[in-house]
């Protein structure tokens, strides 16, 4: 089995110094239908608690900063 090179990415990524979760912000955990982001108790920014993305993108359309990016595969593009 070969190794991987490169570290594996969660489709939704968080820019921390975008995120204004820690200032009430909760736009990217109200809007996803799957329920998989979260606000860290230790960082209060949003990340991606499950990797059950459905690709929708109002995450990444909703957020006011623009610090949500949704990596969508090759594949589905």
């Amino acid at each position: 089995m070969p190794l991987a090179e490169q570290p594996s990415t969660v489709p939704v990524v968080v820019d921390n110094d975008k995120c204004i979760a820690d200032k009430g912000c909760r736009v990217c955990v109200d809007v996803c239908p799957l329920d998989v982001l979260r606000i860290s108790d230790m960082s209060n920014k949003a990340y991606m608690a499950y990797d059950e993305c459905w690709y929708c993108m109002p995450c990444e359309v909703d957020c006011p900063t623009q610090a949500v990016t949704v990596n969508i595969p090759y594949l589905l593009k």
